[in-house]
């Protein structure tokens, strides 16, 4: 009996405790590690990258020289950088937050023909460049 007794505790015991393998598919499969590690792992790399695309340019061309000369606009230019890349706007439209912050929009016009005209929006806060789009 005695060997009917330790058997029948081993299979009592395995029966009370899960294997791991048990354990990890009980889990959903959003709180599986390695799942977890490979989602932060991208949001890390989706941060680094946003980062890179914001200071980049500013980087490898300080003075924004080339992109003057190119006649485009970067984020991070002066009102002067501006008017030199672009020239000067059709309207200025200037405005202050409750914290005192000016902002200005810059509104340049593209003539194409006597129907078709091009907009363009710039947006300043204290003198710098922060952000701007095109409407046709």
């Amino acid at each position: 009996m005695p060997a009917d007794l330790t058997s029948a505790s081993l299979l009592t015991g395995a029966a009370e405790q899960p294997s791991d393998e048990s354990a990890q598919d009980s889990k959903p499969f959003l709180c599986r590690k390695p799942v977890r590690i490979t989602i932060y792992a991208c949001f890390a790399i989706l941060f680094a990258v946003m980062l890179a695309w914001r200071f980049l340019p500013g980087l490898l061309d300080p003075t924004f020289e080339k992109h003057i000369q190119n006649k485009q606009v970067v984020v991070g230019m002066t009102r002067e950088q501006v008017l030199k890349a672009w020239g000067s706007p059709y309207t200025i439209n200037v405005s202050h937050t409750k914290d005192g912050t000016r902002r200005e929009e810059w509104i340049f016009e593209d003539w194409k023909d006597a129907s078709t005209i091009k907009h363009r929006y710039l947006y300043f806060e204290e003198g710098i460049l922060v952000s701007g789009w095109y409407y046709q």
